[in-house]
């Protein structure tokens, strides 16, 4: 059985075919879906789903960093009342990124602290965006005494970024569909991990895999991403698959 750590089933992308694109994905043997929140907008849906698919699509509960606006106090004030109200499978997607905007730089920082202080407080795991600010969010990290437990979520930084992060103690690598691009260099970075470091996810329906990059990514890929992994250490996609989700499972475990 896979898991897959990190799929946005409720975005529009899936308004068409949400239902059919998951039983397509049980089918394929994905049995847990984690589902990232990213800002009032998809609460509901998110819900809706956790509702029609009870322990199989999983909410999370955070503010996007993207989703960090001049009104970020506001969606804070929301995270945090969902937060008071029930239990969420982890605290994400959260975290810094500087690549469509740094308007928001410090806003985004202060909500990535706001969002770790609440994991350490209701003991949950942290799912971290980072893109185009590894230096910012690794330093922040390190400032702390103690962490939760958390992914890097679609990873794709170099081996010793990757060091780096696992540094920190109970950390995984969120590996995707970029693993299986020619020439991202993902694949020799997974060659020099152990597998007891990685989970799968898609990013859906983001940062499909080969043979359907630059199409919609489904959660029903998972097994393409795991076959991907198991050529590159010579291992049997059995084996990716029962590592992996027990990775999950622990990362996930509150």
């Amino acid at each position: 059985m896979f898991i897959d750590t990190h799929t946005h089933l409720y975005s529009e992308e899936f308004d068409n075919d949400r239902f059919d694109r998951i039983n397509d994905a049980i089918s394929k043997s994905v049995d847990k879906f984690y589902m990232p929140n990213v800002d009032s907008t998809t609460i509901d849906g998110m819900l809706a789903l956790e509702v029609h698919f009870p322990e199989v699509c999983l909410p999370m509960m955070g503010l996007h960093p993207c989703s960090v606006k001049a009104n970020y106090r506001d969606e804070l004030e929301l995270v945090k009342k969902w937060l008071d109200l029930r239990r969420f499978a982890a605290i994400g997607e959260i975290g810094i990124d500087l690549y469509w905007d740094k308007t928001f730089i410090k806003e985004q920082e202060l909500a990535f602290r706001e969002q770790i202080f609440w994991a350490l407080e209701y003991n949950y795991t942290i799912v971290i965006h980072c893109r185009n600010a590894f230096d910012e969010i690794f330093s922040i990290l390190k400032s702390y005494e103690k962490l939760p437990k958390g992914i890097f979520h679609c990873f794709s930084g170099d081996y010793i970024q990757a060091q780096k992060i696992l540094s920190l103690g109970n950390f995984k690598l969120g590996i995707g569909g970029v693993v299986t691009f020619k020439n991202s260099g993902l694949d020799k970075v997974v060659e020099q991990l152990n597998l007891h470091d990685i989970v799968l996810e898609t990013d859906a329906p983001y940062l499909a895999p080969i043979p359907y990059r630059g199409k919609r990514n489904e959660s029903s890929y998972i097994p393409l991403i795991a076959e991907k992994i198991a050529q590159i250490k010579n291992i049997s996609i059995e084996e990716v698959a029962a590592v992996t989700s027990s990775n999950a499972d622990e990362i996930f475990e509150n």
